[in-house]
C-alpha cells in the first residue's frame, strides 16, 4: 500500500480527495491535514510515502512546507497552475506537480509514479513555465509588492516589513521597472499571475 498524507485547507477538497484515492487498491490515505504548518509534524508521525500539499494553506504555505519535507516524496496539489509555483515548486524539491482540474484517474496515477521515483509534472504548465523565465524579482522585491498588494501605504509597509520608507519606495521601483508595470498595483497582479510572489 501506498500512504498518503493530503494537507489543503478546504476541508471539502481534502475529504472528497481521500475519498477518492481510498478508492484505490493500492493507495491508502494516511492521515489529513488543514494548515501547512502541521505537515512536517504529521509526516513524522504517520510516516506516508507521498505528502499531497495544497500551495495556499494558513500557518505556511505548500510551498514552504515542502522545502521542509526531505525524507518523503512530495506532489504539489493546487488550483493555481502558474509557472512560477511550478519553478518555485522544483526549487523545494517536489517531485510531482498536479493541478486540481487533472482526473482522478491522472492524481491516482501520479501518486504511484511518485512513489515509484519518478517526477511528474503537468505538461502544460511545464510548457508555460519555459515560456515564461525566471522570476526577476529578488526576494526583498518579493515581499514588498506582496505587502503592496494588501494596499497599505509606504509607511505600513515599512512598519510591517521593518524597513525605511525611502527602502520600500526603492523596492518598489525595482519591481515596478523590472514587470514593466505603470504601478505597484500592476506589479502585484503581475507578479502574483505568474506564480512569483
Amino acid at each position: 500500500m501506498i500512504r498518503v498524507l493530503l494537507a489543503d485547507d478546504q476541508h471539502l477538497v481534502r475529504e472528497a480527495l481521500a475519498a477518492l484515492l481510498g478508492l484505490e487498491p493500492d493507495i491508502e490515505v494516511a492521515g489529513q491535514v488543514g494548515r501547512g504548518d502541521e505537515v512536517a509534524g504529521a509526516v513524522a508521525r504517520l510516516r506516508p510515502d507521498v505528502v499531497l500539499l495544497d500551495i495556499e494553506m494558513p500557518g505556511l504555505d505548500g510551498l514552504s512546507a515542502a522545502a521542509e519535507l526531505t525524507s518523503v516524496r512530495v506532489i504539489i496539489l493546487t488550483t493555481f497552475g502558474r509557472p512560477g509555483y511550478l519553478r518555485r515548486a522544483i526549487d523545494a524539491g517536489v517531485a510531482g506537480f498536479v493541478v486540481k482540474d487533472a482526473r482522478a484517474g491522472e492524481l491516482a496515477d501520479a501518486v504511484r509514479r511518485v512513489h515509484a521515483g519518478e517526477r511528474v509534472f503537468d505538461r502544460e504548465l511545464s510548457a508555460a513555465s519555459v515560456t515564461a523565465g525566471s522570476n526577476p524579482l529578488t526576494s526583498r522585491e518579493r515581499d514588498v509588492l506582496r505587502a503592496a498588494g494588501d494596499g497599505g501605504t509606504i509607511a505600513d509597509i515599512a512598519r510591517r516589513l521593518y524597513l525605511s520608507d525611502g527602502t520600500v519606495r526603492n523596492y518598489l521601483s525595482s519591481a515596478i521597472g523590472k514587470l514593466g508595470a505603470r504601478n505597484r498595483a500592476e506589479a502585484a497582479r503581475t507578479a502574483e499571475s505568474k506564480g512569483w510572489l
